[in-house]
């Protein structure tokens, strides 16, 4: 087993109906006004952004809305991010979706504070990102793994970069496994298919003496065949992305270990 750091600031709250509660959450740290970002019509048509929202609202935390996050998320839309939080004086970022939502609130929250290009200067440049606006999520999809990661990856002119750093770690993710479950089928089976590969890029190492990863990533494996291949019997799928949510979240953060 090699050195290692591990850093993670980010406080997971799991359980049904929980995203009814992110005002209180919001509250709790400090935030008076938060930019909602989210993806497409789904976070509103399944009455999702609506009671995040009315849960704002009831905790007397104003916010203001980005919406339009697509697939291999775009630095013109963060750069729009920008300028909303500076105009309307934010201090929380709140991304409602899955992975592509919460890398453009990452990178507004590096951008922000940025003199220059956040673009050449984090994602091209790879300089060092040492402060960032406070990052929270609600997750919609059980293979993301950025609502506990130091990473962000985007998307600009045709090109896709990343950076990181432990200063992008979100201060909060909400995982209701509930929110999964208006996923398409074949969304959720890539799902699986996304958290299953980590593990393997994960498991085989050549790295000697870690037992203890390789525990934790073979048990995640078990409990991803055991839940995963279920999905079509409705009375199942609760249980079952009731444990697929949390795995993703701990196998995409193992990887400092080794």
């Amino acid at each position: 087993m090699n050195n290692f750091a591990y850093c993670s600031p980010t406080k997971f709250i799991f359980g049904k109906g929980e995203e009814n509660n992110v005002g209180q959450y919001m509250k709790e740290l400090g935030s008076k006004k938060v930019l909602i970002v989210y993806g497409g019509k789904s976070a509103e048509k399944s009455g999702l952004l609506g009671r995040v929202r009315e849960s704002l609202k009831k905790a007397d935390v104003a916010y203001v809305e980005l919406g339009g996050v697509q697939p291999n998320p775009r630095y013109e839309l963060a750069l729009e991010g920008m300028d909303i939080v500076k105009k309307e004086n934010v201090d929380m970022l709140l991304a409602v979706g899955g992975g592509s939502v919460a890398d453009t609130a990452k990178c507004i929250a590096v951008g922000v504070y940025d003199d220059g290009d956040a673009w050449e200067d984090f994602y091209v440049g790879n300089k060092e990102v040492k402060k960032a606006m406070p990052v929270s999520c609600i997750l919609t999809i059980a293979a993301a793994g950025s609502e506990g990661s130091n990473g962000t990856v985007i998307t600009y002119k045709g090109h896709k970069f990343s950076t990181g750093s432990d200063a992008l770690r979100p201060v909060l993710a909400i995982l209701n496994p509930e929110l999964t479950m208006t996923l398409p089928a074949y969304q959720t089976a890539c799902g699986v298919s996304d958290i299953f590969t980590h593990l393997i890029e994960r498991y085989f190492t050549n790295t000697p003496d870690v037992s203890l990863t390789d525990e934790m990533c073979e048990g995640l494996m078990r409990n991803i065949f055991k839940y995963g291949n279920n999905r079509r019997e409705s009375r199942k799928i609760h249980k079952n992305k009731k444990q697929g949510t949390p795995n993703l979240t701990i196998f995409h953060n193992i990887k400092n270990i080794w």
